[in-house]
C-alpha cells in the first residue's frame, strides 16, 4: 500500500520546457508552484515521508512543525526555505544539509516540493491490514520457558533508524545479541506486561512482534496498519496481561486493537473529528503517544491535532466504550507521574502539558510551560522544597520545566510549574533519570550548534541552583567525522549506568556510549558497524514496569 501510495500517478505537461531536457513535468493544481519534473516529484514525495511528515504531518497541515501548505511556503519562496532547510533552527527544525543528511540538491528540491499541493494517500483499512499480516512462529510452536540464558531485564532494544533494524544488546556483556529487521525508522519499543514480548513500530506502520523467550530472540509476527505510525502498547491491567496490543498511526489516522500474542487485528477506530478549541472538523488527527492504564482496562489513546485524550476500554472489545476527554492541541508524548496514576502529556504547539487522571478518568489540569515541550517520557524525581516533580525539556527553547505531581502531601504545588532551569539550549528531545539516581540528564540532539547537539547537559537533582554540567558524549565516542547527535539517555535495568546514541548519518560510523552514572564518567563505548543510525534505546525492565 505504502508503495501504491509513492507510485500515485501524477498529471504531466504536454510539451516540456527545454530545461528539463524532455523528462515528463509535474503539473500543480496551483499555478504558482516552481517547476518540478516527475521524478523529482516522486524523490521528494519519499524524502518528505522519510524525513519530514512526522513533524509536519502527511497533509502538511503542521504540528509539532510548522503548516507546509502552499499559501504559506509560497510566498516565502525557494530560496528562503533552502535557507530553513540547509541551516534549521534552535526551536528544534533539523539542519538538513549542513548536517549531511540532504545534499545541496536534495534540499534545493525539498524547497521546491513543499511548495506543491501535498498529494493525497490512500485509506488502509482491515482488508489491507490482514493481507499484510504475517504470523511467523504460531503461539503453540513457541517456548513455555525462556529458553536463552540472557538477563532479559537488562536488554536493550535499540532503533537502527535508516537501517530498517533494532538491535537487541545484552546490558550486560554490552553485546548484540540479535539484529532484527523492522520497519522503516523504528520510532518506539514497547515490552508486553510479562516481559516476554517485544512490540516494535516503525514510522512506516510496520509493527514487529519478537519473542524474548527464543534461544534467539526474533519476530514471530508482522503487520502493517497503515503508511505511517509511531505508537505501540499492549494491555496490563490485572487479568489482561499480555492479552492485547494496541498501536496508532498517522495516516489513515487511526488505531488498531490487536491479539497480543499474533498481532491479529480485531477492531480499527477513526480518530478523524473536531478540534477540542475551534471545534472544527480536522481530517488529519494522528495518533500520538500511547499508553496503558495500571488502574483500569483502558489505554490512554492521545490524538494530536484534535488534543483529545480517549480512554479507551478494552474489556469488551466487540462493545469497545471510549472516553473522550480533553485536552489541548497537539499532543505529542508523554509519561506518568510516580504513583503511575497521573498521565502528563505534552500538547507542544499549545506550548502545555496536559494532566490526565487515570483512575477517575478526568482532565485535572493544563499547565503551561517552555516553547514546543517534548518529554519523551519525562523524568519523576523529588524535589527537595515542592516534593515529587515530573519534568519536561523543550525543542523551541532552552528551559526544563517541573510540574509538581502530589496533590495529597504537596497540594499547594501539585500540578502547576514550580521551577524552570535553564538548559543548554533548544532543540531537546529526550529527558531522563531514575529512583536509584541523583542525575538528571538532558540531550540537545536538534540543535543547530554541534558543540550542543553533540554534548548533553547533567543536573545534580540535590542541588538544581548549581547549574548543569557538560558532558562530551560525542568526543567520547571518537567515531570520527560526521553530525553525531547525542540522544535519548536511557538508563539500564541497575539505575547505575546511562546509554547514549552517538546518531550520524547513514554512511558514517555510529555508536552507543555508557556512561558511569554515579562519576558521570566514560564507561564504555558500543562501536559494533552493525550500529547503523542508532537513536531510540528501549530498556527491557524500565519500559514494561514504566519506570523514568
Amino acid at each position: 500500500m505504502l508503495k501504491s501510495f509513492l507510485a500515485l500517478s501524477v498529471l504531466t505537461l504536454s510539451l516540456t520546457p527545454a530545461w528539463a531536457q524532455s523528462e515528463p513535468m509535474h503539473r500543480d493544481a496551483d499555478p504558482r508552484a516552481p517547476k518540478m519534473t516527475e521524478a523529482e516529484f516522486d524523490k521528494a514525495r519519499q524524502i518528505y515521508f522519510e524525513r519530514c511528515a512526522g513533524c509536519h504531518g502527511v497533509l502538511r497541515k503542521g504540528a509539532t512543525g510548522k503548516a507546509l501548505t502552499p499559501d504559506k511556503t509560497i510566498p516565502n519562496g525557494t530560496d528562503y526555505l533552502k535557507v530553513f532547510i540547509q541551516y534549521g533552527s534552535p526551536a528544534g527544525m533539523p539542519n538538513w544539509g549542513t548536517s549531511g543528511d540532504l545534499s545541496e540538491a536534495e534540499v534545493d528540491l525539498m524547497a521546491r516540493y513543499v511548495q506543491q499541493t501535498p498529494p493525497m494517500p490512500p485509506e488502509f483499512g482491515l482488508p489491507e491490514m490482514k493481507a499484510s499480516w504475517k504470523v511467523l512462529v504460531p503461539p503453540e510452536k513457541r517456548p513455555t520457558r525462556q529458553m536463552n540464558k540472557w538477563n532479559l531485564e537488562n536488554v536493550f532494544s535499540v532503533t537502527l533508524r535508516d537501517a530498517g533494524e533494532v538491535a537487541l544488546v545484552d546490558g550486560d556483556s554490552k553485546k548484540i545479541i540479535n539484529i532484527v529487521k523492522t520497519g522503516y525508522a523504528v520510532h518506539i519499543s514497547r515490552l508486553s506486561a510479562s516481559g516476554r514480548y517485544l512490540y516494535i513500530v516503525g514510522r512506516d506502520a510496520k509493527l514487529n512482534l519478537v519473542d524474548l523467550w527464543m534461544e534467539k530472540p526474533d519476530t514471530v509476527a508482522e503487520l502493517r496498519i497503515g503508511l505511517e505510525a509511531r505508537s505501540v502498547e499492549t494491555s496490563k491491567f490485572k487479568g489482561f496481561e499480555d492479552r492485547y496490543a494496541v498501536a496508532g498511526s498517522y495516516w489513515p489516522p487511526q488505531f488498531v486493537i490487536m491479539k497480543g500474542d499474533t498481532l491479529e487485528p480485531l477492531k480499527i477506530v477513526s480518530t478523524r473529528g473536531v478540534t477540542v478549541d475551534t471545534q472544527e472538523y480536522h481530517p488529519e488527527p494522528r495518533v500520538a503517544a500511547i499508553v496503558a492504564s495500571h488502574f483500569r482496562p483502558e489505554f490512554v489513546v492521545n490524538v494530536k491535532e484534535t488534543g483529545k485524550t480517549l480512554m479507551v476500554d478494552y474489556s469488551d472489545v466487540d462493545n469497545l466504550r471510549i472516553t473522550e476527554i480533553p485536552a489541548a492541541r497537539f499532543l505529542h508524548d508523554g509519561g506518568f507521574d510516580s504513583t503511575h496514576r497521573y498521565f502528563l502529556v505534552a500538547a507542544n504547539q499549545s506550548h502545555k502539558v496536559a494532566v490526565i487522571d487515570t483512575k477517575e478518568d478526568k482532565r485535572v489540569a493544563l499547565v503551561d510551560v517552555g516553547q514546543v515541550p517534548h518529554p519523551g517520557r519525562g523524568a519523576n524525581f523529588v524535589h527537595p522544597k515542592f516534593g515529587p516533580v515530573w519534568a519536561t525539556s523543550h525543542l523551541g527553547d532552552e528551559n526544563i520545566s517541573l510540574i509538581g505531581t502530589d496533590p495529597v502531601k504537596h497540594s499547594q504545588y501539585a500540578w502547576k510549574q514550580v521551577l524552570q532551569l535553564k538548559g543548554q539550549g533548544g532543540g531537546s528531545l529526550f529527558i531522563k533519570t531514575h529512583p536509584k539516581s541523583t542525575n538528571l540528564w538532558v540531550d540537545t540532539a536538534l540543535n543547530p550548534d554541534p558543540a550542543l547537539s553533540q554534548s548533553v547537559a547533567v543536573f545534580d537533582i540535590g542541588n538544581l541552583d548549581k547549574g548543569y554540567e557538560v558532558l562530551p558524549i560525542a568526543a567520547w565516542a571518537n567515531v570520527g567525522e560526521g553530525p553525531k547527535r547525542i540522544v535519548q539517555p536511557e538508563y539500564n535495568r541497575a539505575g547505575d549506568e546511562v546509554w547514549f546514541s552517538v546518531w550520524n548519518t547513514k554512511n558514517l560510523k555510529s555508536a552507543l556510549v555508557v556512561v558511569d552514572d554515579k562519576t558521570r564518567k566514560l564507561k564504555t563505548v558500543i562501536a559494533d558497524e552493525r550500529l547503523v543510525t542508532p537513536t531510540g534505546k528501549f530498556n527491557v525492565y524500565n519500559t514494561q514496569h514504566d519506570i523514568y
